[in-house]
């Protein structure tokens, strides 16, 4: 059996991270390669239901987020992250785990993913209810080097055929569509 790969699709909340990964995730499946996407906020109701966002709690999410990865990408399937994960240990810990990995820059300025703000994060760190924020109260570390890098404003059709493009020309075995 062929392991999977991972591409693990990082930036701000509210850059668009989501968007991309369901719409690569779509577009995969109409290609005929199945993927499953590891969404942190779904993860973190069941890792952590009443999560405290601490350092050390972020530590073990991410840390199980990866081994959830690995254990799936060992039986065949592909992986797709859709995490901030806003520090730069936890991606490239991924890196070194997965044989095959992509990662995929979504940039957003902040003021536009503060205008977004679908879960009101930005709000509530605004108001002092939240304290640990990514690109607000904490750091976000951005890749260094991803391979790919998109503009979280432009359509997701667009930042979808860039990942796409970088996974053929870094040995991802995918089918062109017809």
């Amino acid at each position: 059996m062929r392991s999977g790969w991972a591409v693990w699709i990082t930036g701000l909340p509210a850059s668009g991270k989501s968007t991309v990964a369901r719409e690569l995730a779509s577009r995969l499946e109409e290609m005929g390669v199945s993927v499953q996407v590891l969404e942190s906020d779904a993860l973190r109701k069941v890792l952590t239901p009443r999560p405290s966002y601490t350092a050390e709690e972020r530590e073990v999410f991410y840390n199980a987020m990866i081994h959830i990865g690995s254990l799936l990408a060992s039986n065949g399937v592909n992986v797709i992250f859709d995490a901030t994960a806003h520090r730069r240990r936890w991606r490239e810990r991924a890196r070194e785990t997965f044989p095959r990995f992509l990662e995929v820059l979504v940039e957003t300025p902040l003021e536009v993913c503060e205008g977004r703000d679908p879960k009101g994060i930005y709000r509530r760190a605004g108001e002092g209810q939240a304290k640990t924020v990514p690109g607000k109260q904490l750091a976000y570390e951005a890749p260094e080097s991803p391979e790919v890098r998109v503009d979280g404003a432009s359509p997701p059709e667009r930042s979808v055929n860039a990942v796409l493009e970088a996974m053929r020309s870094h040995g991802f075995h995918l089918p062109f569509l017809a």
